[in-house]
């Protein structure tokens, strides 16, 4: 069964045409409970005025709620209006924290050219005014992008340039990423002791900085889970999965695409040991959640489904014909032997 692997997203962007703002108080009230409303409010307000550095404002901390609940659609049309506002003024550097958001979001949704587009212009413009943070963030998520393409050798050179860079300035969340998402590649490449020398050490870093029950360690454990699991070592895999599911619903909610990456994973892992009746409910609330987050063409939808197929087809031909119509029957058998 195919695994979701879950890179280490680097962390969005705050403009400088932001920070120049006296806006605490609402930062104070809405980010602690990641409430939208307040910046509705400030938005409305800003627009209604004409005021654009509030306007630009409010935008970012929607975009970066509504990212942080895997909501990348209704991110994106925040940061695209970001976009419009920061193009029309001189500052490069805001300019270049936007593209990366942008980019990043795009990247989240599986639109991987689109990403490639923002990241590369941001890219090009932390290159021009030599803002190293958004440079290491520009290359962490060109190499994210990359990953997913199937391009590694690619993905690992932006990787190790990230780590460069974190390693020089100190940086060890960009460090434990870039460290992680190197590991990804290499297990790609297959090479499995390489990879588990880097999720380890990505873990490491994760759990020094946010104790052991934070989003980001779930990351590299459900990582290094994914290894152990093409290595058949599906006891070691097993309660690294499980930990990972409890993590990410206490601390993501239950209806966040990661929650979905940790049911596929999971249920995968019961697939290969022929636990049918333990992976198939896990399957279909991945399948629920990715569809209603990320729509049905998403890669990761298509991944699950394709899993949850490919398990109905190790059913008997007795039990098919029970649960399913006769033409369903037939195309699900027809994938034994795909």
């Amino acid at each position: 069964m195919i695994q979701i692997h879950q890179n280490q997203t680097n962390s969005a962007q705050v403009s400088n045409y932001e920070t120049e703002l006296n806006l605490e108080k609402f930062d104070q009230i809405a980010p602690k409970k990641h409430n939208p409303k307040i910046y509705q409010k400030l938005l409305k307000k800003a627009q209604d005025i004409g005021d654009k550095q509030s306007e630009f404002f409010a935008l970012g901390r929607l975009a970066m709620i509504y990212q942080s609940w895997g909501q990348y659609r209704e991110a994106i049309q925040y940061l695209q209006q970001q976009l419009v506002i920061i193009r029309e003024t001189n500052d490069r550097y805001s300019l270049a924290n936007t593209l990366g958001n942008l980019g990043a979001a795009y990247q989240s949704l599986g639109q991987y050219q689109e990403a490639i587009s923002h990241l590369q212009e941001q890219l090009a413009i932390a290159q021009e005014i030599d803002d190293i943070l958004a440079l290491a963030n520009a290359f962490g998520n060109l190499g994210i992008t990359y990953q997913s393409l199937g391009k590694y050798q690619q993905a690992i050179e932006y990787f190790q340039k990230q780590l460069e860079i974190a390693q020089q300035i100190g940086d060890k969340t960009s460090e434990a990423n870039a460290s992680s998402n190197l590991g990804i590649s290499y297990q790609y490449q297959g090479d499995f002791a390489q990879a588990e020398s880097l999720f380890l050490q990505g873990l490491k870093i994760h759990e020094e900085l946010f104790g052991g029950n934070n989003p980001s360690v779930a990351s590299n454990l459900n990582n290094l889970a994914s290894l152990y699991q093409d290595q058949g070592k599906y006891a070691e895999a097993e309660p690294l999965y499980q930990r990972v599911l409890e993590i990410r619903e206490k601390q993501l909610g239950k209806e966040h695409p990661d929650v979905a990456t940790s049911l596929n994973n999971l249920g995968g892992l019961y697939n290969n040991q022929g636990k049918y009746a333990e992976a198939e409910p896990l399957y279909q609330r991945a399948i629920a959640i990715y569809s209603e987050k990320l729509g049905e063409n998403h890669p990761n939808t298509q991944t699950v489904m394709i899993n949850y197929l490919q398990m109905l087809s190790q059913l008997t031909d007795e039990e098919l014909s029970q649960r399913f119509p006769p033409e369903m029957v037939g195309d699900i058998q027809s994938l034994r032997h795909s």
